[in-house]
């Protein structure tokens, strides 16, 4: 759950209301602002002045200027990605090789702490939900990849990870690489706790895998994975 102790500290307190006026028998529209008094009442009704629009316009701005930087490549586009979109919660869509990773887990499933290789991944995230799936090979995706269901813990069928307390949260202007970098961090600093939906997303016991993974840091064996019925155009 993310922590909104910070937002409580804000205290906001509204200064200026603003009331739109049409006219459909002329076409045209009257805007009149209101100032704010420290009761919270409207006072000194006004046609809004060139001064508050001006003030109001560089206010639009900055908010949009803001939001237009959130997921800018630092550079070139890393060569992992495969799909971003700035607009609105913001997405992008990545994968990431057979690699090495420390691992963390809770007592109660027996398995230790430590390093162990994962398959090749394929991500897609947003401001505040991740996805995961495991390919089967390590080619760069296209299109029609099948995607296998992740091999791991706290994952829903559809691919969407159960962050459990994990705080997520981006700065404005986060770049496109600081935002998958930030994902991973998350997602692996989070400890693996318990299965989803009932179901193992592997064939056989996911625990002895892991048990396994982290005790004899072997590759990882690809022909475990389950094949979810779709493809990565599904996806976007």
């Amino acid at each position: 759950m993310k922590n909104i102790t910070p937002l409580l500290d804000k205290i906001y307190q509204p200064y200026k209301a603003l009331l739109f006026y049409s006219s459909e028998a002329e076409s045209s529209h009257y805007v009149e602002s209101y100032d704010i008094n420290s009761q919270g009442r409207p006072i000194n009704a006004h046609p809004l002045s060139v001064k508050e629009s001006e003030h109001l316009a560089r206010g639009l701005k900055y908010t949009i200027e803001k939001s237009s930087f959130f997921l800018k490549p630092e550079g070139l586009i890393p060569e992992n990605v495969l799909h971003y979109n700035s607009s609105g919660d913001c997405c992008a869509v990545w994968f990431t090789g057979e690699r090495k990773q420390h691992l963390l887990f809770k007592k109660e499933l027996g398995i230790d702490n430590g390093e162990a290789y994962l398959p090749p991944l394929l991500w897609r995230a947003t401001k505040s939900q991740v996805w995961l799936w495991a390919l089967g090979n390590g080619d760069r995706p296209n299109l029609s990849t099948p995607l296998h269901f992740a091999p791991f813990f706290n994952t829903y069928s559809d691919g969407r990870i159960c962050m459990g307390n994990v705080d997520v949260d981006f700065p404005d202007g986060c770049s496109l690489e600081k935002f998958i970098t930030e994902w991973e961090r998350f997602y692996f600093g989070s400890a693996f706790s318990h299965l989803l939906d009932g179901v193992s997303p592997v064939k056989g016991n996911i625990v002895q895998l892991w048990k396994k993974q982290t005790e004899k840091g072997k590759s990882f064996p690809k022909s475990i994975l389950k094949k979810t019925g779709r493809k990565l155009k599904d996806i976007l």
